[in-house]
């Protein structure tokens, strides 16, 4: 397999470190408001090319169809990572993964993620806020950062997003193991800038931020785009970045997604972050986009 044979090159050229097993990761796809077909290899690739995940994919029934034969065993895994928005999963999946987060598993909600299962309240407390699907004030407050994250209570709908664009992202919380070492700002590809996300924003720890401009149909509000939640013994990466317009990866070949994704996954996992930063990664007026 693709990921044994990265770790059999880097315990060959690399320290001993990097000979240890895999983390093994479940990519959990097969429905979404977005290209997920292009979207999880891509996912796939990108963790597998850090030399630290074993990647297997678990593909749901196309929407509408029959949900029991999704039964994917989570303890199997170290983490989960979710591309999938659509259809509600079966009872027994549902509270399988509630025990395996609260339980320790790790999981990494990958954009459009945080827009699934708008009525199961414990996934949207692992995810902290999401967007669309009825969200409402029902839903938990709005959560954007003025000098701190502050929860506004207005009623009016979850989620939103103007016209694409390149935009920075700002760090807000540089100790985090994912966040160490990485710039203060940074040049993101262009893509979607949600905004006005929902939620009960419980355990959450705001990693990063984007300036929604009023000139590009934003909310003129720094609004939160990596997340770290605690869920029980577990640990939840929310990456609200990375759109895709069918074949169209911009957002999510720019190398900001892809290491602040690997790096979230291994957090999600094991509760640190070995990578080091690497030498592309975007500048806060320069993009970096990966082929």
């Amino acid at each position: 397999m693709k990921p044994f044979l990265l770790l059999a090159v880097a315990c060959a050229l690399g320290p001993l470190s990097l000979c240890a097993a895999p983390l093994r990761v479940l990519l959990i796809d097969g429905q979404n408001n977005h290209d997920w077909r292009s979207s999880s290899p891509w996912i796939r690739k990108v963790l597998e090319e850090s030399g630290l995940f074993g990647v297997e994919v678990a593909t749901t029934p196309a929407a509408g169809g029959d949900m029991g034969g999704f039964n994917p065993d989570f303890t199997r895994y170290q983490a989960v990572v979710s591309n999938y928005n659509g259809d509600p999963w079966s009872p027994a999946v549902r509270s399988a993964f509630v025990a395996y987060v609260r339980g320790g598993g790790g999981f990494v909600s990958v954009h459009a993620a945080d827009n699934a299962f708008p009525d199961w309240a414990e996934y949207n407390e692992m995810i902290g806020v999401g967007g669309w699907n009825g969200r409402t004030e029902r839903s938990g407050p709005w959560h954007y950062w003025d000098g701190r994250i502050l929860r506004d209570m207005t009623p009016g709908p979850g989620g939103h997003h103007g016209k694409q664009h390149e935009f920075k992202v700002v760090t807000r919380e540089p100790s985090h193991p994912i966040m160490a070492g990485l710039p203060a700002e940074w040049l993101h590809g262009k893509d979607e800038l949600y905004d006005q996300l929902r939620g009960p924003g419980l355990h959450m720890t705001v990693l990063a931020t984007a300036y929604s401009d009023k000139s590009t149909g934003g909310t003129g509000r720094n609004e939160p785009l990596l997340m770290a939640l605690a869920f029980g013994k577990g640990r939840v990466f929310h990456t609200a970045l990375g759109h895709n317009n069918g074949p169209d990866l911009t957002s999510q070949r720019c190398a900001g997604f892809i290491v602040t994704l690997q790096r979230g996954t291994e957090w999600a996992a094991t509760g640190q972050v070995t990578q080091k930063v690497p030498a592309d990664f975007p500048t806060a007026d320069k993009v970096s986009l990966r082929k």
